[in-house]
């Protein structure tokens, strides 16, 4: 019997440790913080079900078999590692403050645990996404500290990135290439042989340093990509055309592939590991050196939610609704369509931006539980979320925002007006119902 352990149960460990413990021959062993956020966790799984409110095909049947079985449970004591033959580390890695640093709080702490209990020829894989540079020389040293063991001699050590995203979290695991990255090639094999059993795709082998680097640089280029579309987004505006239509007409092209502009970038990923390569960039290897380019495309996408926010004091304006007694329902906070997940989404900024100006904002979502979004008074009631708002943005394109009923807009709100940030709406049967409408990208819309 093999006996993983899987530290942190967010939306990269939980399928992880589901897939690992769907495996005969492995028992799995998920660990997680107890704090007032997120140990609640803790019973859900325990009691055989996901703790995710989105669509996610296979993991509620996947967690359920699993625990049923036996090969699955969750603890919030670090002790545990004592007995286990493989541990991955999947926590969260945020940058912060203006210099976008990482901040490795859970990471070090997480290190320190497992420093502490874990036994000799134990592999350690890293799977959380962090700077070039950090496997060896932020988590390998504490590592060695704590537990008076030497990687490559006495355990080993591997770095494998996620590729999840929410709503498909199984689907990527499962059947996307994968990526490992060991300090030698023990532990390089080592690795290799864990994730085999659960993937179906290539996996490719690489060293640490450069499977960090792929992490980042991969989301950056898609980063750079989207921001790119958001950019081209605000030209269409001022030139009084749709986006939409040339990106239509870009892509009969084969080998050409523009991106969909929106509100904004968010999740997990996109809007720090830009920061991370920069970091690890300055730190492990030319500190003069700056990445203008993926710096510029952080800049534009950070900019789509005020560019939205501005908008919908536009609209409000030409209704003659002073800021200080306007009402603006916010459709959707998940940063992605169909999920839960509200990490990083462009609502903070909105929110922000709206606020600021002393607009009253509500906000729904139908995923999205309120005690999990305090940055806004939030419900799961569209009709109560429009009732007397003067404007109705949509932020995340939500599978039901796709059929908004005009007639119950044009009944509720005390302004029928819509600015729609994902291209979710038809732009002429809206004006049509006789609602006003405005949207990014389309400069038609937006001036008459």
């Amino acid at each position: 019997m093999t006996r993983i352990a899987v530290i942190g149960m967010g939306y990269v460990g939980i399928p992880c440790a589901a897939l690992l413990a769907d495996v005969d021959g492995f028992d799995v062993t998920g660990v997680q913080r107890r704090s007032n956020r997120s140990g609640w966790k803790i019973d859900v799984l325990n009691a055989g079900r996901s703790p995710f409110e989105g669509d996610e095909p296979g993991l509620d049947d996947l967690i359920k078999r699993v625990v049923d079985k036996g090969a699955f449970r969750v603890t919030d004591d670090f002790s545990v590692l004592a007995d286990m033959d493989i541990a991955l580390i999947d926590v969260q890695t945020p940058t912060d403050g203006s210099d976008h640093r990482p901040k490795y709080l859970s990471m070090k702490e997480v290190s320190r645990q497992v420093g502490a209990f874990m036994k000799k020829v134990i592999l350690i894989i890293i799977e959380s996404t962090v700077a070039p540079g950090t496997t060896q020389h932020v988590v390998q040293p504490i590592l060695e500290r704590k537990s008076g063991l030497e990687a490559g001699r006495d355990f080993s050590l591997a770095y494998s990135y996620e590729r999840v995203m929410p709503g498909r979290l199984i689907d990527y695991i499962v059947n996307l290439p994968r990526i490992v990255g060991g300090i030698d090639e023990r532990s390089e094999k080592l690795a290799v042989d864990m994730y085999q059993k659960i993937v179906k795709a290539n996996i490719y082998s690489t060293d640490v340093l450069t499977a960090e680097t792929t992490k980042t640089m991969e989301n950056a280029y898609r980063d750079a990509n989207i921001a790119f579309a958001n950019e081209m987004a605000l030209v269409c505006e001022k030139l009084g055309i749709d986006v939409y239509e040339v990106r239509r007409l870009i892509n009969t092209r084969s080998e050409r592939h523009m991106h969909e502009p929106g509100t904004g970038v968010g999740g997990h990923c996109l809007p720090k590991d830009t920061w991370l390569l920069r970091y690890g960039l300055q730190k492990y290897g030319d500190p003069d050196m700056e990445p203008q380019f993926i710096s510029l495309a952080r800049a534009v996408n950070d900019y789509m939610p005020i560019h939205l926010s501005n908008l919908v004091k536009a609209g409000l304006a030409e209704a003659d609704i002073p800021l200080k007694e306007a009402k603006v329902a916010l459709l959707g906070v998940a940063y992605l369509e169909d999920c839960d997940d509200t990490r990083n989404t462009p609502a903070y900024s909105v929110i922000g931006e709206l606020e600021s100006h002393g607009v009253e904002v509500i906000a729904h979502d139908p995923h999205v539980r309120a005690k999990d979004f305090p940055e806004a008074e939030l419900t799961k009631d569209l009709e109560a979320a429009l009732t007397g708002a003067d404007c109705a943005a949509i932020i995340t394109k939500h599978r039901p925002y796709y059929d908004l009923d005009l007639d119950l807009v044009k009944r509720v709100m005390r302004t029928p007006f819509i600015v729609d940030g994902r291209n979710v709406l038809e732009a002429e049967k809206i004006k049509a119902a006789g609602v006003a409408y405005k949207a990014i990208g389309k400069g038609r819309s937006n001036h008459g």
